[in-house]
């Protein structure tokens, strides 16, 4: 198949998916059970399908697929995220997955933290948002596509948090989950840097500009 990410669809429509553009013809497509509908709305063929049809997907001819009982251990979204860890896949981008049932969202969000231990690079995508997680260290962020970007704690706090090339510089702070000191910065004309010394947190690029 040649493709080095795994986009995996789950089953939450969005607005538009002109988002997903530069993934177009470079990723093999996972389907999350009604993720098959997404994905068909986006122009996607699917390569993979996982899941148990509770949520209306089925299928598709032609791509390979993994059946599960309804009764299981893991939602249809984690076992695709497994599948494509397992065939190989060490970047991955989710979509319509978020909205909908919270419990599901929040789990989704998880399952990022859990592919950042697993050396993972993963990200959720959608019509708004991109939303990564941060397992401490540096990494840059970009300047445009998005208004804002925000650092939200995980653990009780996060350690040697610096930012810099941001409208709201931080040097060397701690920043304790359930503050919101860290939200809505803005790159200042290029591109910003965020440090994290100790700790893991969500960085997440808000208000997608069209």
């Amino acid at each position: 198949m040649g493709a080095e990410t795994a986009l995996i669809f789950g089953s939450l429509p969005c607005a538009r998916w002109d988002f997903l553009e530069p993934l177009r013809g470079r990723a093999a497509v996972f389907c999350a059970d009604g993720g098959t509908r997404c994905a068909a709305e986006a122009g996607f063929p699917v390569d993979f399908y996982v899941g148990d049809s509770d949520s209306g997907g089925a299928p598709p001819p032609g791509a390979e697929r993994l059946l599960l009982p309804a009764e299981k251990d893991l939602t249809d979204l984690q076992a695709a995220y497994e599948l494509a860890r397992d065939r190989g896949f060490r970047r991955m981008a989710f979509t319509g997955c978020t909205g909908g049932r919270q419990d599901h969202h929040l789990a989704n969000l998880q399952l990022l933290e859990t592919a950042c231990r697993q050396g993972i690079d993963a990200v959720i995508l959608d019509e708004r948002n991109e939303i990564r997680c941060f397992c401490g260290g540096t990494v840059t962020v970009p300047h445009g596509g998005f208004r804002y970007f925000s650092l939200i704690p995980l653990d009780a706090e996060l350690r040697g948090v610096t930012i810099r090339g941001a409208r709201y510089p931080l040097e060397d702070a701690v920043v304790r989950r359930g503050d919101s000191l860290t939200v809505s910065n803005e790159t200042a004309g290029g591109p910003a840097t965020v440090t994290v010394a100790r700790g893991t947190a969500w960085l997440i690029r808000a208000d997608r500009i069209p």
